[in-house]
C-alpha cells in the first residue's frame, strides 16, 4: 500500500499528508513517545537482520555467506536491545519477543528501505550501505543520549555498524569499480533504492520531540553526516549520486511496502502456530 501525503526532498511532509500516528503524545505523555521512538529504530534493526538471514546458505561464497550471517546477528542483538526496552517503557508487559513477533504490519514502524527484497548480492550490498551509513551517524548521536540507557545501547550499536559499514561500502567500491557490468548493475540498484532514502531523514512531530529533549539527534545533523559520508562511497565506487525526489512511502508510521507482509509471515510463523513455545 502507499502512503498518504507525499514527503518533500528536503523531509518535510508536503501538504495534505496526514498526521503521523506516532508523532504525537498521547496518553502517557513523554513515555509514549519513547516507547515509540524505540520501536522505530528496533524494527529497523530486527527486519534488516531478518533480510540478510535471508542470504544464509545463499552467498556467493562461504566467506560472504559467513560475513552477512554475522552482520545479522548483529542487528537483531540491537533489535533485542531496543525492544526490550521499548517493552519496559511501555509497562504492558511485553517483551522483545511480544514485540518482535505479535504485532500486525501497521503497527511495524521501520523505514521502507530495509523490508526491501535483497535481489542480487549488489541489490543487498546498495541496500546495506545506504542502511549502515545512516544507522552509524544516527547511533553515534544516539551515544550521547540524554536518555543513559538507550545511550548505552547506542555505544555498543556504534562499534558493531562501523564494521558494517566497513563491509559493505568495500564490496559497493568493488562492484562499482570492477567490470563494467558490475558497474551498470549496481548503478541501477543505486538508483532504484535511492528513493527510499529520503524517509531516513523525514522530520514528523516525534523526530522534533526526541531532539527536544536531548533523546536523538536532530535528523537534519544526520542527513548531513550521512551524505557526506555516502558521498565519499559513491566516489571510491566511481557510482553517481542520484537526485532526491519526493517520496510516497511512510514505513516508519507503519504504513508498508507489500513486502513487509511477506517477510512477517515468515518471521512470525512459529511463535504463531505455537505460541509461548520455549526450546
Amino acid at each position: 500500500m502507499s502512503g498518504g501525503g507525499t514527503l518533500d526532498t528536503d523531509g518535510s511532509l508536503g501538504e495534505g499528508g496526514p498526521l503521523d500516528a506516532g508523532g504525537g503524545r498521547g496518553e502517557g505523555g513523554g513515555r509514549d513517545s519513547l516507547f515509540r521512538y524505540l520501536l522505530r529504530l528496533g524494527d529497523a534493526s530486527l527486519i534488516l537482520g531478518q533480510r540478510l538471514g535471508e542470504w544464509v546458505g545463499h552467498g556467493p561464497a562461504l566467506e560472504e555467506d559467513l560475513g552477512l550471517a554475522n552482520i545479522a546477528l548483529d542487528l537483531l542483538g540491537q533489535a533485542r536491545l531496543l525492544l526490550a526496552y521499548a517493552g519496559e517503557v511501555e509497562g504492558r508487559g511485553r517483551g522483545e519477543d511480544d514485540l518482535a513477533f505479535l504485532r500486525s504490519q501497521d503497527e511495524y514502524a521501520n523505514p521502507t528501505l530495509v523490508e526491501q527484497p535483497n535481489g542480487d548480492f549488489g541489490d543487498t550490498m546498495v541496500r546495506q550501505t545506504l542502511m549502515d551509513a545512516f544507522q552509524l551517524e544516527l547511533f553515534t548521536g544516539l551515544a550521547d543520549s540524554a536518555d543513559e540507557r538507550l545511550a548505552a545501547i547506542a555505544e555498543k550499536s556504534v562499534k558493531e555498524t562501523r564494521y558494517h559499514l566497513r563491509y559493505s561500502s568495500s564490496w559497493l567500491e568493488r562492484l562499482g569499480d570492477g567490470t563494467e557490468e558490475s558497474h551498470r548493475r549496481v548503478q541501477a540498484s543505486l538508483e532504484r533504492l535511492w528513493p527510499y532514502t529520503v524517509e531516513l531523514f523525514s522530520q514528523d512531530d516525534l523526530d522534533r520531540e526526541m531532539a527536544e529533549r536531548g533523546i536523538a539527534p536532530p535528523l537534519a545533523q544526520v542527513r548531513a553526516s550521512w551524505s557526506a559520508r555516502i558521498d565519499g562511497v559513491l566516489a571510491a565506487a566511481t557510482l553517481e549520486r542520484p537526485r532526491d525526489r519526493p517520496y510516497t512511502w511512510f514505513g516508519k508510521r507503519g504504513e508498508h511496502s507489500e513486502h513487509l507482509g511477506y517477510l512477517l509471515a515468515e518471521m512470525q510463523y512459529l511463535q504463531r502456530t505455537h505460541p509461548g513455545a520455549r526450546w
